[in-house]
């Protein structure tokens, strides 16, 4: 060794050690055992059907993503005058009645990040299924930034509840949920199940090329 630093860092799989999902534990997969000898939670190399899963989430999310922004999530009553609104809708309703800031957050939430996470999945996807070796720390980063970001698309539907909690308080006007609610919901869940169902190991699968060993070593 001489002090000098590997030309290639061994992976997971040179020393015959597994990651459990549970609780963390590098575990010795020597023996093949079937489950984390801390937590009992199955062990698994590699996620089972990673990537047909994550493919299935994902574009079930994408065709409820259209039905999401084109039908309305709510209806706003005033003095008897009922109004539907829709994302968009209410995106500018907010914009110029003053909220920017409600209008920004919903605008983030509710096109932005899910817009955000259908790329880059795809991208994901795409380069492992093609053993692509580009940019793969920076995949790998993605791939972390897609699940911190995934449980802020709820926010859409937390501001509804919240909107419509305020105008129960007033004795003139209502507000009812709409099936676009509904179908925003849904493209939340499934987008968090895709992330969760990738496998952010099989980006590493192919050897790293020089970039990524010298960005590696830098870190």
């Amino acid at each position: 060794m001489n002090g000098e630093p590997l030309d290639t860092p061994p992976q997971a799989s040179d020393l015959d050690l597994c990651l459990c999902h549970g609780c963390g534990l590098a575990c010795d997969m020597t023996d093949e055992p079937q489950t984390c000898p801390r937590c009992d939670a199955a062990l698994h190399r590699r996620k089972p059907d990673a990537l047909t899963r994550t493919w299935a989430y994902m574009l079930a999310a994408l065709v409820f993503y259209v039905p999401a922004n084109l039908l309305p999530v709510m209806n706003t009553r005033m003095l008897g005058d009922g109004a539907d609104s829709t994302i968009i809708s209410g995106v500018i309703e907010f914009w110029r009645s003053g909220a920017w800031d409600i209008a920004l957050i919903i605008f983030i939430a509710s096109i932005a990040v899910p817009g955000i996470k259908f790329v880059v999945l795809t991208l994901l996807l795409v380069t492992v299924q093609r053993r692509s070796n580009w940019a793969q720390l920076q995949r790998a980063k993605l791939y972390r930034l897609v699940e911190v970001i995934g449980y802020w698309s709820m926010l859409d539907v937390l501001v509804v509840a919240l909107v419509a909690a305020l105008v129960k308080f007033q004795a003139l006007s209502d507000i009812e949920p709409r099936p676009g609610i509904l179908f925003f919901g849904l493209v939340v869940l499934l987008t968090m199940l895709s992330a969760m169902s990738f496998d952010p190991r099989l980006i590493w699968d192919t050897p790293p090329s020089e970039e990524a060993m010298d960005e590696i070593a830098s870190h």
